[in-house]
């Protein structure tokens, strides 16, 4: 199970500077808070190592080839709502659909 992480699960209060500040990391790296969260978790405790890369996209990140997403992901102010009968597919233009 590659980048399976099992162990304990456990809820963390953060003060607001530091929720702000893992939230804009966690966007402007790509990394989700979680993954973050361990990697400091780790590095606190001296048990950080140095793991392979789990994709192609993360090596060529971590290579320094390309560089990751500026905007991996952002906060939807609001939801879009289909008309009756629409759906997603039939609002892409036909070179997209396959």
């Amino acid at each position: 199970m590659t980048g399976t992480v099992c162990g304990m699960a456990t809820n963390l209060r953060l003060r607001r500077e530091a929720e702000d500040a893992i939230r804009t990391e966690a966007a402007r790296t790509g990394q989700s808070q979680q993954e973050l969260i361990r990697a400091a978790v780790d590095a606190y405790l001296g048990l950080s190592e140095t793991k392979p890369p789990r994709s192609e996209a993360e090596a060529l990140v971590a290579t320094h080839a390309v560089l990751p997403a500026r905007t991996p992901f952002f906060e939807v102010a609001q939801m879009l709502q289909l008309a009756e009968g629409v759906t997603t597919l039939g609002l892409l233009d036909r070179a997209e659909r396959f």
